[in-house]
């Protein structure tokens, strides 16, 4: 089932399987973002956060770009909208979202390209992709959170660099730095994207969505709080099951054990 704007811009595509595809789908202008565009993304992800048939969502771009960042050409109407409107913002609605988000970059992942990479939860990318950060060189504010959340993942010095001397972090160097989780020719993108999401569906699609949850809101705080909040979670949900659940997860697990070892990462 396909859905997008009628321009097809964005493009979203949901298989049988629990896996959905949402695709930046402007290849000409190595797709950068309209203001249409973002609305339409941002709808997306709010919709796709709620369908119960869709399990794990890839992010990717069509073409040789993942996204150039936002069109500049109508950077005024970008720029000068409300910057508070979550729900035509697609970076708040993929914060937002419960699902494991895949990013499969390839190209440039430029800007506001970069901040959605940042907005994923797995990042895939290919041999010859680039994060690059331009907001200093065109004098633009970020407001999608590169100028917190790089630091978080690859330490403030790393950050510091790639963001003020606006220089393209290689796909490799990224993967060094913990930014990427897997490096693969562009012929082998989406099929690794899509291994991944596999793995992610054989398991408990409740404890998933769940397990996500804590470590994205346990990032936020400091180390203590954050073992605090595990606790509570867990105290919260082996209270809140059953006689009956707790005998399908013992069931679930003698049957998983009684199987070969999965695949090392």
């Amino acid at each position: 089932m396909d859905k997008s704007s009628p321009e097809n811009l964005i493009v979203v595509k949901k298989d049988p399987d629990g896996i959905a595809y949402v695709t930046i789908n402007r290849p000409k202008s190595l797709n950068s973002l309209t203001k249409p565009m973002m609305t339409d993304m941002a709808r997306a992800f709010k919709s796709l956060n709620v369908d119960e048939s869709v399990g794990v969502i890839i992010l990717s771009g069509a073409g040789r770009s993942f996204c150039s960042g936002v069109d500049l050409t109508a950077a005024e109407d970008v720029f000068k909208g409300d910057v508070k409107d979550v729900e035509t913002d697609p970076v708040a609605q993929m914060e937002r979202c419960r699902k494991p988000i895949i990013g499969a970059i390839s190209g440039f992942a430029i800007t506001a390209g970069f901040e959605i990479s940042l907005a994923c939860d797995i990042l895939i990318a290919t041999k010859d992709a680039k994060f690059i950060d331009t907001h200093a060189r065109f004098g633009i504010f970020p407001s999608w959170g590169l100028s917190q959340k790089l630091s978080r993942i690859i330490g403030p010095n790393n950050a510091r660099e790639v963001s003020l001397t606006a220089m393209p972090l290689t796909a490799e160097k990224a993967e060094k730095l913990g930014l990427v989780n897997h490096v693969v020719e562009s012929s082998e993108l989406l099929k690794k994207a899509r291994e991944v999401a596999e793995a992610i569906m054989k398991n408990n699609r409740d404890l998933v969505l769940r397990y996500k949850a804590v470590i994205n809101d346990g990032g936020k705080l400091d180390l203590h709080r954050a073992l605090l909040l595990e606790k509570e979670r867990a105290h919260e949900y082996y209270n809140g099951m059953t006689k009956e659940q707790f005998k399908k997860m013992q069931e679930f697990i003698k049957g998983r054990s009684s199987k070969k070892p999965a695949s090392k990462l």
